[in-house]
């Protein structure tokens, strides 16, 4: 059968035909082809590679937490690189099967949206645009620069220059950005200390995060022993360093400022060919290094042996990476804090067992730990054995920092990403998640002391445990910026930092000024090894500081000083007089649409899982700062306000953290909307 005949035209048209007949088209085809796919791997480049690779390239941290290898990294660079351009090329290269003119139809609306796409990303730094306004324009840029690419064949030339862009690109993330260390080690750690006597006890290490001291206090200014007992048991048993602060607000400068002795100088990757000296290459000579990291990479190959969990693969780094992408090139700036993505896996996830026995409490169900309990932990757990060798374990635990998953027992529950941290409402609820998952951090503290006391290190270790810096709920300044750090330092840089020295029995407070550079010395001093550099910090064994002055670090090299003592706790709000008491029949009136409504009807506390918050939103016509009360079978079980309309609507939520709410099976929600004389009136519920 004869083929259709060949279209009329310039010399270069005839040749580049065929596309529908064969793919045979002439050299002047090829070299077409060869063009268009430079000006698409040029805006590709632009609109995807560049802004990926650049947050990327400043975010070591999310190639640490997720303990990706050298491999997998070189493996992600290559599919933001090549990924878009070659998806583009085919989809080019296809729609010439259907003719020439379709070819290049779809050429010029593959260049138009890409420079729409680009001039959302530019539009949302530079003007005030967002949602549909900044979208309209960018469609209007892109349909103009489709035009003007048509009409003159210069831009074609600039765009096709730009096509060196992803290479230069890549190169900068391999050798330019503070991400390039983690995947070309510089480095393999540095030189061991010494040892200073003959004695040696094991060092555990628990490094929480994001825990400001004022959360574990009560009114007297001691650890609140009602809501953490098993904090209030280690200050009892350890020394309390009350007036410890930490050095910065952002893990990847604080801990290494911890395991260094040394303020954060430089904006370094927490990576050991950064900091080659400090804690487990003091200590590799002399200690076994059972370390389980979350964020940071200080402890090089020749120290610690690879971690017990499993790795989480390319496959999570292509999904965290693709979100990431869809944040980019979103007409809206997003409400997810990219920090929040660092969400501990529980042992299920990570394919490990439980195997601690059963506590005697049976409201945190350790027989199911597997569900709930976050993996690094249970590593850590299962590693405190005695050993003929003194051996350091080390954990950084991202409790009780957010995501915020947990409720006080230990059961999880969901929540929506991008609940904003502040403005009205919204802090007090962020307030109350951190301290229900606090609630839950006082728990893994409690078997953390259960398996010491158990194993036999309780009496010879020296036990450390602190957090790495706090957070502000203050309105206005919530956050661990600049801003929450002038205006409440004592969230933001007081820490917990709790001590017990070997064969300590009675616990004793030290209201000493103590900076987080000090940790380092002071557990090389308990361990009876002597640095081989220079500190800024000072041992716990010296005497203390005179100077009563403290820096904090928002910036490496910029210390901002920062005054104040020991930190009271704010006063602790009122319970509503609505919680807790029963609802009868009341008149209704209005609407509400409710999200993670379907986890009530069959619930099933034996899986470690509660429909522990609620969400959603009411009619247009309720007052800001409406009260709306939450009732779980018949009792209030929280009051909330409703907020200010934000691109969310006219929103509410609140937090329900006491399992006794619940019973197995369905449950019943209801909504009621308070009047200003206390009356009620009920919500019709969709």
């Amino acid at each position: 059968m004869p083929g259709p005949a060949a279209p009329s035209g310039t010399t270069e048209e005839r040749r580049s035909w065929g596309w529908g007949w064969g793919w045979g088209w002439g050299w002047g085809g090829w070299r077409a082809e060869g063009r268009r796919l430079l000006e698409v791997t040029a805006l590709a480049g632009l609109v995807i590679t560049q802004p990926l690779l650049d947050i990327l390239g400043r975010s070591p941290d999310f190639f640490l937490f997720h303990r990706a290898d050298r491999g997998e990294i070189l493996l992600l660079v290559a599919l933001v690189a090549v990924a878009p351009t070659v998806a583009l090329g085919l989809l080019g290269l296809l729609s010439g099967l259907a003719g020439t003119a379709t070819r290049t139809m779809t050429h010029s609306l593959l260049l138009g949206l890409l420079v729409a796409a680009l001039a959302v990303q530019v539009g949302r730094h530079t003007t005030p645009l967002r949602g549909v306004p900044l979208l309209l324009v960018a469609l209007a840029a892109g349909a103009a620069a489709a035009v003007a690419h048509r009409r003159w064949t210069a831009l074609g030339g600039v765009l096709r220059l730009a096509a060196a862009g992803p290479p230069l690109f890549v190169g900068l993330f391999l050798f330019a950005s503070p991400t390039g260390p983690v995947v070309l080690p510089l480095g393999d750690g540095g030189v061991a200390g010494t040892a200073t006597g003959n004695r040696h006890p094991p060092v555990v290490m628990l490094i929480l995060d994001e825990l400001p001291l004022v959360s574990l206090l009560d009114s007297a200014g001691g650890v609140d022993a009602t809501r953490f007992p098993h904090f209030a048991e280690l200050a009892g048993a350890s020394t309390w360093y009350r007036n410890a602060t930490g050095v910065s607000g952002w893990t990847p400068y604080a801990l290494p400022a911890m395991l260094t002795g040394r303020y954060p100088a430089e904006p370094f990757a927490p990576h050991y060919s950064h900091y080659p000296d400090n804690l487990f290459t003091a200590f590799g000579g002399l200690y076994d290094i059972r370390a389980e990291e979350s964020i940071t990479r200080l402890c090089p190959p020749s120290r610690c042996e690879r971690p017990v969990t499993p790795e989480q693969g390319i496959g999570v780094l292509v999904r965290e990476t693709a979100g990431l992408l869809r944040q980019v090139t979103a007409p809206y700036d997003s409400r997810i804090d990219p920090e929040d993505s660092y969400r501990e896996r529980t042992a299920e996830e990570a394919g490990i067992d439980a195997a601690e026995p059963v506590p005697t409490d049976p409201k945190f169900r350790w027989d199911s730990l597997n569900v709930n309990q976050p993996a690094r932990f249970t590593s850590f757990l299962n590693g405190l054995t005695p050993s003929s060798r003194p051996t350091l374990h080390f954990l950084h635990l991202l409790m009780p920092h957010s995501p915020w998953a947990f409720l006080p027992s230990g059961a999880r529950y969901e929540a929506p990403e991008d609940f904003p941290n502040e403005g009205d409402g919204w802090v007090d609820l962020a307030r109350a998640r951190h301290l229900a998952q606090l609630g839950y951090t006082d728990r893994l503290i409690g078997e953390t002391m259960r398996t010491l006391r158990a194993s036999g290190l309780w009496d010879e270790a020296l036990v450390v445990v602190t957090a790495d810096h706090g957070v502000s709920f203050t309105k206005g300044v919530q956050g661990r910026g600049e801003d929450a750090i002038r205006a409440a330092a004592d969230e933001v840089a007081w820490v917990p930092l709790f001590v017990k020295t070997p064969g300590q029995r009675s616990g004793q407070v030290d209201d000493r000024n103590w900076a987080h550079v000090d940790l380092l010395p002071t557990i090389a001093d308990e361990a009876a090894i002597r640095l081989p550099w220079r500190v800024d910090g000072r041992s716990a064994r010296q005497a203390p500081r005179t100077d009563q002055g403290k820096v904090f670090y928002d910036r490496p090299s910029q210390p901002l000083p920062i005054s104040g003592g020991v930190p009271a706790a704010p006063p602790p709000a009122a319970p509503h007089r609505l919680v807790g008491t029963a609802v009868g029949a009341v008149p209704t009136a209005g609407s509400a649409r409710v999200g993670g409504l379907d986890a009530f009807r069959a619930v099933d506390p034996d899986e470690g899982v509660l429909p522990g918050m609620i969400w959603g939103t009411v009619d247009g016509d309720v007052a800001d700062g409406t009260e709306l009360a939450v009732a779980v079978n018949g009792t209030v079980a929280a009051v909330v306000p409703v907020v200010a309309p934000d691109p969310g609507g006219r929103r509410f939520a609140a937090l329900l953290a006491d399992d006794r709410l619940f019973r197995a099976g369905a449950n019943r929600l209801d909504l009621y909307l308070v009047g200003q004389d206390g009356g009620l009136r009920q919500l019709s519920i969709s």
